[in-house]
């Protein structure tokens, strides 16, 4: 029987009179790449911010690795990446200064991977972050939750607004360094995360519309092109 990472039931959001999710339920086994799509709107970052308690559930139950995602504490966070699309990180610190201090916060923090991860994204460790790019930002804060390695990791939209070559090597380095992991990632194009995701599950207007292995689900549609005259 194929153990859970993250299960969801009923999970209900709402916004004063928006309702963002609509009794939700979502299961991602453990070991998988669950691609959680759906258009914008849809209701993907509510329910990754229910899953790290940043944000409430206004109804049902979320779990993440065994443990009630409204009962999360630092200890569970230490077995947990998060990067977001908009992922705040502090201008003034440099690349180095940023790895450094995260460092004490994370028990399975591997240095000689952090350095593999700095060779391996190019990040230049003596620039302040207030220098760097949205695509080299995006590396630095993956690196930095890979570099404890975290038994799951929740990705909101990573590739939002990047080219395709950075994007290609955060998906690189994301899949030769979290191999073990379970990985969640969101976006609103299943084109970025078709090739590598082992499950997809499809959300609309706060409901999940599916959710199956990206094998089974392929074998169930076609690509049908008409020429006309």
């Amino acid at each position: 029987m194929t153990n859970t990472a993250i299960r969801a039931q009923d999970l209900k959001k709402t916004f004063r009179k928006v309702v963002a999710l609509d009794g939700l339920d979502l299961e991602v086994p453990e070991g998988s790449v669950y691609a959680l799509v759906g258009v914008n709107g849809a209701g993907k970052t509510t329910t990754l911010k229910i899953l790290m308690n940043i944000f409430q559930p206004s109804a049902g139950r979320a779990e993440i690795l065994g443990v009630e995602s409204t009962r999360l504490s630092p200890r569970e966070f230490e077995f947990i990446g998060y990067v977001s699309e908009n992922q705040q990180l502090p201008d003034w610190m440099t690349v180095d200064y940023l790895l450094g201090f995260l460092k004490p916060f994370y028990a399975g923090w591997d240095s000689a991977l952090a350095r593999k991860l700095v060779s391996q994204f190019d990040l230049p460790l003596d620039r302040t972050l207030k220098q760097l790019s949205r695509g080299m930002r995006m590396k630095v804060a993956l690196a930095s939750s890979l570099a404890y390695r975290p038994r799951l990791i929740i990705l909101d939209e990573p590739f939002t607004g990047l080219d395709a070559l950075v994007r290609d090597e955060l998906i690189e380095g994301l899949l030769d360094l979290a191999e073990g992991a379970t990985v969640l990632i969101s976006s609103h194009d299943l084109a970025e995360i078709e090739t590598f995701a082992s499950h997809i599950g499809y959300l609309d207007g706060g409901r999940l519309g599916f959710s199956e292995e990206t094998a089974s689900l392929a074998g169930r549609f076609r690509e049908v092109e008409v020429i006309f005259d």
